[in-house]
């Protein structure tokens, strides 16, 4: 998981503060991007440095992943 701490040139796709899951994706990661399911409810990937991971206790993250 991670939180978006900036959303600037996302503005529709991203809200700051919000968690998001993240999806691996080597060839993003090599080039500084992360991807994401974002507000559309479909992964994109976007700059890395707009996201702070962080680490939830595995109760957490099952209830975060299912409040859809």
């Amino acid at each position: 998981m991670v939180v978006c701490i900036s959303n600037i040139g996302y503005e529709v796709s991203l809200e700051p503060r919000k968690l998001y899951e993240v999806l691996p994706d080597p060839d993003a990661a090599k080039h500084g991007q992360l991807r994401v399911v974002d507000e559309s409810g479909e992964d994109y990937v976007y700059p890395q440095s707009h996201f702070a991971a962080i680490v939830l206790p595995q109760a957490v993250r099952k209830a975060v992943l299912a409040a859809d």
